[in-house]
Order: structure tokens, then sequence, then C-alpha cells
């Protein structure tokens, strides 16, 4: 098939793009580079031993759209979000311009090309604080930060274009923690600036870049006081949406489904696990809780084992392994 990645220069979209290759799809990127690096689809070109098309982009952008369905699109893979959770508290209107009015924007630009199929990578986060765990896909949608409201509303977006547009599917991945990296080193999670995700700051401590790591609380109503959640090797989470796309190629039906391993791990434990798997010391420090963070979260992926075909196979030692090897070969992301 003919897939648009929108938002495949960044972490999990170069890794899928990897596996859409491999899978023998041609393949489409539309990024502005905010969160991603072209090098790393370079490094995708690379190891997948194929081409792929580059529109440097912004999905609000009519014109870049155009551009980018001009080959054909059969199906698009939408990733292109801002993604921190602490910085949609401080900022919530860019993340509503930029996430919201680029779906709307990415819908239009469907309709008119006549793609009727899309792949959407949303978020654990809309379930906001959970009324129990693990979270099945019947659970409330309560989103508690601006980052979850922008993907509920996101997912609600592409719900009701599913409605209206005779013969449309999606499927709606909710996923909860991704980690790791590709087991060759060669592409892994870059983020710019300061890190809001827990395995890139660990890994930065290891290789010497921060001093150490801060640990927002140790009084949450955990089993060590540090929150819990579930991590999902981003191989795996690759995996699924390629299972995903294959879905909604033969079910013209509008799905959510949870992507997770059905466990969850304390800041703690996971620590301990990147220490063990690596043999790098991880000092760390507690500070005060983040606005809008939630105790403890981990998937029931039961329904996307048994519509998908999907499940994690990589175990957190593996996740670890990956991440530390990505990051101790590239100290400075792509800018090494």
């Amino acid at each position: 098939m003919k897939v648009l990645v929108t938002g495949g220069a960044g972490y999990i979209g170069s890794h899928a793009c990897l596996c859409l290759l491999e899978d023998g799809h041609h393949v489409t990127v539309i990024d502005n580079l905010c969160n991603g690096s072209p090098v790393a689809l370079d490094r995708v070109r690379e190891l997948s031993g194929r081409s792929l098309r580059f529109v440097e982009g912004d999905v609000r952008s009519e014109a870049d759209l155009a551009t980018a369905f001009a080959d054909g699109v059969d199906v698009v893979i939408h990733f292109a979000a801002l993604k921190a959770v602490g910085e949609s508290v401080e900022q919530p209107l860019r993340y509503f311009d930029n996430n919201i009015s680029g779906t709307i924007q990415l819908l239009r630009s469907m309709e008119q090309a006549g793609t009727r199929r899309i792949v959407f990578s949303s978020s654990a986060t809309v379930y906001g604080d959970p009324e129990r765990i693990p979270i099945d896909e019947a659970a409330p949608l309560r989103a508690t930060n601006p980052y979850g409201r922008s993907k509920l509303v996101m997912e609600q977006l592409i719900g009701d274009w599913c409605m209206a547009s005779e013969g449309a599917g999606a499927a709606l991945l909710r996923y909860f923690n991704p980690v790791g990296a590709h087991p060759s080193g060669r592409i892994g999670e870059a983020p710019k600036g300061w890190p809001n995700n827990l395995m890139p700051y660990v890994t930065q401590v290891a290789v010497g870049q921060r001093t150490q790591l801060n640990v927002f609380g140790d009084d949450w109503p955990t089993r060590d006081g540090t929150g819990v959640r579930d991590y999902l090797h981003v191989m795996d989470l690759a995996e699924a949406h390629v299972a995903a796309l294959h879905y909604i190629a033969s079910n013209a039906v509008c799905r959510a489904f949870n992507l997770g391993t059905g466990r969850g791990y304390s800041v703690r434990e996971l620590v301990a696990a990147f220490e063990s798997a690596t043999g790098r010391p991880v000092p760390y420090k507690v500070v005060a809780r983040r606005p809008g963070d939630v105790a403890e979260i981990w998937a029931d992926p039961a329904l996307a084992r048994d519509q998908l075909g999907w499940q994690a196979r990589r175990d957190l030692a593996q996740m670890c392994e990956d991440a530390w090897r990505w990051q101790s070969a590239n100290p400075q992301g792509y800018a090494s």
C-alpha cells in the first residue's frame, strides 16, 4: 500500500516507517522536524535497504499536505503531534492548535484525496486517572491534562469523520509508555532539550549527559511510592501499526485498541532494571510531582491481541538494553 506517515521523522514514526518498508509498503513522510530528524529517515533507508519519500512540511498546511498526497495515498498513519504532558499544562493553546487543528486539516486533505483509512497515534492519557486497572477500551475517557485532552478530541474528530464518510476506517491506537530503540542502535529516541519521558532521561544520566535523574514524587499511592507505568518496546509498538494497517484495510470500522504489555513497573523498578541490564549507575533525587501526572496505569491489551493478532514480545530488560545501545552509540542523539 501507499502509506503517508505524518511525523514520520520522530521517535515512534521512524521505527514504524522501518517496519512498513520491511513489510513491503511504499512510504511518504511529512514532518516539520520540530521533534524529528532527517538523519533518522536516512538511517531508516539504510536499515531497510529501501527508499522513502520525505516532504518537509506541517500538517496544518493545506499546501504541504497537497504535496504529500500528490503520489496517491491508501492509508495515513498519523503521528504528528506535540506530546509532553508538562509542557501542555504550560502551553495549552499551542497543543490545541498543533494537535487538533493539524488533525482537522489532515482529514480535509484525506477527503480531497479520496483516502479513507487512517491509523491514529493516540495515548493512554485519554483515560486520565483510572478508576480501575488494568485498563480496557471500555474504561471512562477523562483526560487530566491538555495533551491528553487534545488526543481525546483528535480521536473524536476521526470517529465523527468515519461516521460521515462512507467506507472509512480508523484504528485508534492508545499506547502506554514507549521505550527502547531499534536493536541496531541506529535509530532511537532523541528528544530536543530536556527529556519529558523517563527512559531517555535515564539513558542521558547513564551516558554522563546529565548529572542525575529527577523522580517526580515518591509519595504516590503505589507499592514503592513512585509512579507505575506500562512500558512498551518501541519495536513492538511499530509492529502494532503494521498490524493495524492490515486490519483497517479490510475493516471499515473505527475502533480503539490499547497497546501495552499488561504489566506496570514503578520508576524505581525501571531504574533498577536499567542498572542491572547495562551495569551503568543512575543516580536520582526525588522532586515534586508534576502537574497532570497520575499514580499508576497499565493496559489490558486483550483486544489488540484478539482483533489485530498483536501482542508485545520484548521484555523490560530488552527495552533497557536497546535504549542503552542507542544512547551509548549516539550520546547527542542524531547530532552525534
